[in-house]
């Protein structure tokens, strides 16, 4: 029988991201990558790279990352780390999205499995190295 990926990110799930345009959490903050809601996103603020860090407090085996930017906000060159803990990961990944406002779904070949990831925009679409992000899923099963 098939095992199907399913979203990884739960209620214990930590997500940290490398910054928020003018700190404005209330309007751009990370919550907004997993809300659901159409009309919400993660801002970043200006520079490269920018990153979202996930903490899934437990061994999990990633699958699939899904990703909706706002086009013209989108990341170019970017790759996936994951690991044991935070301060010891291996990049396990690259992938280039389009620079569209659909979602995208980046299956990994490797599957790693690992307690925290990170996804790393080195480079952005946008002149001053903005991300802007409306969803984030991880997908895979756990470990």
């Amino acid at each position: 029988m098939l095992n199907m990926a399913a979203s990884l990110l739960h209620e214990k799930t930590q997500i940290r991201v490398s910054s928020v345009l003018n700190r404005d959490v209330k309007q751009f903050g990370k919550k907004y990558l997993t809300d659901e809601e159409e009309d919400t996103c993660w801002n970043s603020d200006q520079g490269c790279p920018q990153w979202i860090l996930v903490d899934f407090h437990r061994d999990v085996k990633v699958k699939d990352i899904q990703l909706q930017f706002q086009g013209g906000f989108a990341g170019k060159e970017c790759w996936v780390e994951s690991g044991k803990e935070a301060v010891h990961m291996s990049k396990t990944a690259d992938f280039y999205p389009e620079d569209i406002n659909s979602l995208q779904t980046f299956t990994l070949s490797e599957e790693p499995v690992a307690t925290v990831m990170r996804i790393i925009f080195n480079s952005s679409t946008d002149f001053f190295g903005r991300i802007t992000l409306y969803k984030l899923d991880i997908l895979g099963e756990p470990s």
